[in-house]
């Protein structure tokens, strides 16, 4: 096997596992702090740092991973997983609001160490102008992780149900330990190394391109975590009154359907676009068809229309076509950036995409105790319209894809 395939299935691998916890440890929080009595703003207060903390990771991440490599911080981000969990599997009188909201913290710092290292890691395991196939390895990475975060979901739940908060836990940071010592052990040390040492001022991106579309990034993972986060947890649970396995295995499969969207999306703009490569138009393009699927389903529930086939319906035409803007944007990125620049450029651009999701949960607790599950639809499809219209300024400059 080409050493540049082996190392690229390795740092997979470890990325799947990476997001089996994380998934999972979602599931049990939200779940479990909700039976507490915990309000639906307080249950997303209690992810409030694990968001802040991503937007921090992500802006200095891409430096230090270009200073010491990005096997270190993926390993990193592992072994801090591998505490937070540790330390939520602690006596439940030990587990206050202010402790769960550090402990998140550190686990969002852990999240987008992992995820960082393993997106910008590709760059460097494919030849210049692969790209074919780096779109297909870019795909096929970002949509495993999401089919294995929506795998997390279930596994949370139905731990849950079956054995338990802290029981649960230690399980999963006993195998996410071992995971970390299998890949530690098969990847070399210098992988996204940076040639020379970049200076901490260089954390921002000077790229034009890079910028606007970091800024449409925003915007469109708030639109998403701006009702799923909390709001639609809480609505099948207490609205539609689904159990706790019913919630988590919706999810799981939500989330699972639009990772594979996403690790095909490739296949679908290959045929859509005559062979070349996506750019700032197919993003345009289809942000504004994403658009109506929120905007359709707050017109439908504000017109009482039956809850489950609104949500059921309308979270599958979500799904596909935020999945294939997602898709869209992960390779644009890492195609715009030079391969001694991928992971400062990657890790800025993952800054945006937390300083998104920060803004969504916050929103999704607040606007869901507010104004309900429409709200956030509301809120869902005005934060679509800003991502499209930035997406008007992104570079028009297909090329062919080479195989």
């Amino acid at each position: 096997m080409p050493p540049g395939l082996r190392h690229y299935l390795v740092v997979t691998s470890g990325y799947w596992a990476f997001t089996l916890t994380d998934g999972a440890i979602r599931m049990l929080v939200l779940l479990y702090f909700y039976l507490q009595g915990y309000s639906p703003l307080q249950v997303a207060m209690l992810f409030l740092f694990y968001e802040f903390f991503g937007v921090v990771t992500n802006l200095v991440g891409g430096w230090i991973g270009a200073r010491i490599g990005l096997n270190r911080t993926m390993h990193i981000g592992m072994g801090l997983q591998v505490i937070a969990l540790v330390m939520l599997a602690v006596p439940a009188s030990w587990l206050s609001i202010t402790y769960v909201m550090l402990v998140q913290a550190l686990s969002g710092i852990a999240k987008d160490l992992n995820k960082m290292s393993a997106k910008a890691s590709i760059k460097s395991f494919l030849p210049q102008q692969a790209d074919s196939q780096l779109f297909k390895w870019v795909a096929i990475l970002t949509g495993s992780k999401n089919a294995l975060k929506g795998g997390g979901f279930f596994v949370g739940a139905v731990l849950l149900e079956w054995f338990g908060f802290q029981s649960s836990l230690l399980v999963l940071a006993t195998l996410l330990f071992l995971v970390l010592v299998l890949t530690f052990w098969l990847l070399p040390s210098e992988i996204g190394k940076s040639k020379q040492k970049p200076k901490f001022r260089q954390i921002f991106s000077t790229s034009v391109a890079i910028n606007r579309l970091s800024a449409a990034r925003l915007f469109l993972f708030a639109a998403r975590d701006v009702w799923f986060v909390v709001g639609l947890p809480l609505f099948l649970y207490s609205v539609l009154g689904w159990s706790f396995t019913q919630v988590g295995s919706f999810l799981a499969l939500w989330v699972i359907g639009y990772g594979i969207v996403q690790t095909i999306a490739p296949g679908l703009l290959r045929h859509s676009h005559q062979g070349r490569g996506p750019d700032g138009h197919t993003a345009l393009l289809w942000g504004a068809v994403l658009i109506l699927s929120p905007l359709l389903m707050a017109l439908a529930l504000t017109h009482d229309l039956p809850a489950n086939m609104v949500v059921i319906a309308g979270l599958t035409l979500f799904g596909i076509l935020f999945a294939i803007n997602s898709a869209v944007h992960s390779y644009l990125v890492v195609a715009w950036s030079d391969e001694d620049k991928a992971a400062m450029n990657v890790g800025f651009y993952y800054m945006a995409n937390a300083a998104g999701r920060l803004t969504g949960t916050v929103l999704s607790g607040w606007v869901y105790q507010v104004h309900g599950l429409s709200g956030c639809l509301w809120w869902s499809t005005a934060f679509i319209l800003i991502a499209t219209l930035i997406s008007i300024r992104l570079p028009d400059n297909q090329r062919p894809l080479i195989s």
